[in-house]
């Protein structure tokens, strides 16, 4: 810009002067072309970097937007992240009450178990004891029968039958619950809902009519009838 304005000079100088040379007249429009030539290359150079500039703050303004996605994008992450540990946290929260709970109830059952098998060992005891005392006493009676017959009165060519056996085979509609549980090893709600349910036409009716489980009655079912 300086010289634009030296070589303005210089010509305005050269007029004023009024006796000009035509070598110098020459040299001032040279070094003028020089001057524009400067001043358009300038000019080139102003718009490149004013290109360069809008260029700049295009890619400002884009790496600012992705900038901002970026940080959208971690917020969403960190926010799911904390949600998952949450919930993480809440689910294994749920498991451990749960195998607590669950450990609690094995070891109700357990001592359920226990008891029951304490139980039916004591019934097993009794029901043992209570047919021995039976068998016992049926044999001594008849003993006692057999000795206070005469031969006359004696049966002859008849098989004597066992007092076990004729125990065995228990009317469930008159026999007691008790003597259910002793005699037959039936639990106590098993032995009320028999009576409860009474009577009885067949023996199967008790299946059919969902007293006992068809297990229960097949281990019973040859040691009770339901004769009137």
């Amino acid at each position: 810009m300086r010289r634009e304005w030296t070589a303005i000079v210089l010509v305005g100088a050269v007029l004023a002067a009024g006796c000009v040379s035509n070598k110098k007249y020459q040299g001032a429009l040279a070094e003028a072309d020089n001057v524009k030539m400067e001043l358009e290359k300038t000019r080139q150079q102003k718009g490149a970097m004013e290109q360069q500039v809008r260029t700049l703050k295009e890619l400002n303004v884009k790496f600012g937007n992705e900038a901002q996605a970026a940080r959208d994008e971690l917020q969403r992450i960190e926010h799911g992240r904390d949600a998952e540990r949450g919930t993480s946290e809440g689910r294994t929260k749920e498991l451990e009450d749960k195998v607590k709970a669950l450990s609690a109830q094995n070891k109700n059952v357990r001592q359920e178990y226990q008891d029951v098998k304490r139980h039916n060992d004591t019934l097993k005891s009794l029901v043992a004891r209570y047919q021995k005392e039976l068998k016992d006493r049926s044999h001594a009676g008849a003993v006692a029968q057999t000795a206070t017959l005469t031969p006359s009165q004696a049966p002859s060519g008849t098989a004597t039958v066992s007092p076990v056996a004729a125990s065995a085979a228990m009317n469930i509609n008159k026999v007691s619950a008790n003597d259910m549980i002793l005699f037959l090893g039936l639990k106590q709600d098993e032995a009320d809902r028999i009576v409860s349910n009474r009577p009885y036409r067949v023996k199967g009716e008790l299946v059919a009519k969902n007293v006992v489980p068809k297990e229960t009655f097949d281990l019973i079912k040859d040691r009770i009838s339901v004769s009137p």
